[in-house]
């Protein structure tokens, strides 16, 4: 029912026609736009809206007359439930089809850029691995997981509400029970069906009432092999604690880490907490190139190894350095591309907010031998300033890799002041990297444009551009 108990209208015999931001797909009604789920180009459905605006409307399939010849079968069984992996009907070169046209179609209505400008727009880098490609996966215990349709059929008993798995989107409180997850390589599977197994006598978390002793499950893998295990617990319950996590180190003594958690909080999050080592060593390494990069239980990194190489590697190459730049790396993270860049620089300045991240960063270049990096610790748009231009010299280049809300106006404006010869910009959201760069435009031009696919079976693509320094110089700061 829409506003004031007015029904929607059910949509008949409608194409889909394209793919537009957040991946939902686009048909057209009367001139007017329809964004709808479960649906890919080529398809032919009736669409119930659920969602009535001035320009446009929001709804589902509720029937396919044609299935598109391209539509493929989903690979998982927890596909249109789970939350993840939503594009799996979706052809894989389809898929980075799209994700291209994405980059493109953002950069031209939300940053202003010309047909001349998307025209150097390299073909966007696949990912070699479309399955079993992540490094970290949460999982999330309950004692009152999602019911499945099957399990709602008359005559079927549930004898177990617990579950462990993924929420289901927009739904706090509804876990999926994952029996295969396709996302993380072994031992990923194998250690989350142990827990399942080995909990059915220790009460799961109840997010409503706040109660119970299993809360949440994170694995994390690294390209070297090496494994970290962290169990969350909602209460301090030291026998049931010791005696579970023993016989899980006992049945897998290939870990590399085993840690845990007392999160008493009401939300999940567990970077403001003390996370304990129970057993092995308090990290695992992460190898890129001659680097090793130390992962500890609160280090941010890009959850593709395989595909996070090829983007800082396209950082890399679009700073071009010679080895006598100062180059800045904002929103630096744990200091990967600080590092990555430093043996092509004469110096680099990483900033982040995050002091764990920060002391990560540091020792990242301790473990390589890095001795032209300096990280420092503040909010971008404060810390990144004319007093610390003087102190550690004009950027020659900046790198920006920032969250998904992007770049803030004050950081902008101190960039066009500092006037770096170069900026590149890592986005893992093009349409408010496009809103970015369309206030520099004028300042800089557009020199380069590579998209990466880091999560296949999604619509989520990270974009890294080049911008370098008008002839015209416009630069306030950079006189003298």
């Amino acid at each position: 029912m829409g506003r004031k108990g007015r029904k929607l209208p059910l949509i008949e015999q409608v194409e889909v026609i394209d793919i537009g931001a957040e991946g939902k797909s686009v048909a057209r009604k009367d001139d007017k736009v329809i964004f709808i789920t479960h649906a890919i180009p080529g398809d032919i459905v009736d669409i119930q809206v659920n969602r009535k605006k001035k320009s446009f409307l929001e709804g589902y399939p509720v029937k396919y007359h044609k299935l598109s010849p391209d539509r493929i079968s989903p690979f998982c069984e927890h596909f249109g439930v789970c939350g993840g992996c939503k594009w799996q009907h979706l052809p894989y070169e389809k898929q980075t089809y799209y994700k291209q046209k994405q980059v493109a179609d953002q950069l031209q209505r939300i940053g202003g850029l010309g047909a001349e400008d998307i025209d150097i727009m390299q073909p966007i880098l696949s990912s070699p691995e479309n399955k079993y490609y992540r490094n970290k996966l949460e999982f999330t215990f309950s004692e009152k997981r999602w019911i499945t349709k099957e399990e709602m059929k008359p005559g079927v008993t549930i004898e177990d509400r617990k579950g462990l798995g993924f929420h289901i989107p927009k739904m706090f409180d509804k876990i999926l029970d994952i029996q295969n997850c396709y996302l993380q390589p072994e031992p990923s599977n194998s250690i989350r069906n142990w827990f399942r197994k080995n909990t059915a006598d220790v009460d799961y978390f109840n997010i409503r009432e706040q109660t119970g002793l299993m809360r949440n499950l994170t694995v994390r893998t690294a390209n070297t092999g090496e494994v970290m295990v962290i169990v969350a617990f909602y209460e301090d319950r030291k026998k049931h604690r010791e005696t579970l996590l023993s016989a899980f180190v006992r049945d897998f003594p290939q870990l590399t880490s085993v840690m845990y958690v007392i999160n008493e909080k009401a939300n999940d999050t567990i970077l403001d907490q003390d996370i304990i080592l129970f057993h092995g060593r308090d990290y695992i390494l992460e190898k890129m190139e001659d680097l090793e990069f130390r992962i500890g239980p609160k280090s941010f990194f890009q959850t593709n190894s395989e595909q996070a190489y090829f983007l800082y590697k396209t950082a890399r190459d679009f700073a071009g350095l010679t080895g006598s730049e100062t180059v800045y790396d904002l929103y630096t993270g744990t200091g990967t591309i600080a590092n990555f860049v430093a043996g092509l620089a004469g110096k680099v300045i990483g900033i982040e907010t995050v002091q764990e991240a920060i002391n990560d960063a540091i020792e990242n270049s301790k473990r390589n031998n890095i001795i032209n990096t300096v990280f420092l610790t503040g909010d971008i748009k404060d810390a990144f300033s004319p007093d610390l231009m003087k102190e550690h010299g004009r950027p020659d280049v900046v790198i920006l890799d920032p969250p998904r809300a992007g770049v803030h106006s004050n950081v902008i404006e101190n960039l066009i002041n500092a006037g770096p010869e170069k900026i590149v910009y890592v986005s893992c959201n093009p349409a408010t990297q496009a809103r970015d760069i369309k206030l520099l435009m004028g300042y800089y031009k557009i020199s380069g444009i590579q998209p990466v696919d880091m999560f296949p079976q999604t619509h989520h693509v990270e974009n890294v551009v080049l911008l370098e320094k008008t002839e015209n110089d416009l630069h306030p700061g950079t006189e003298g």
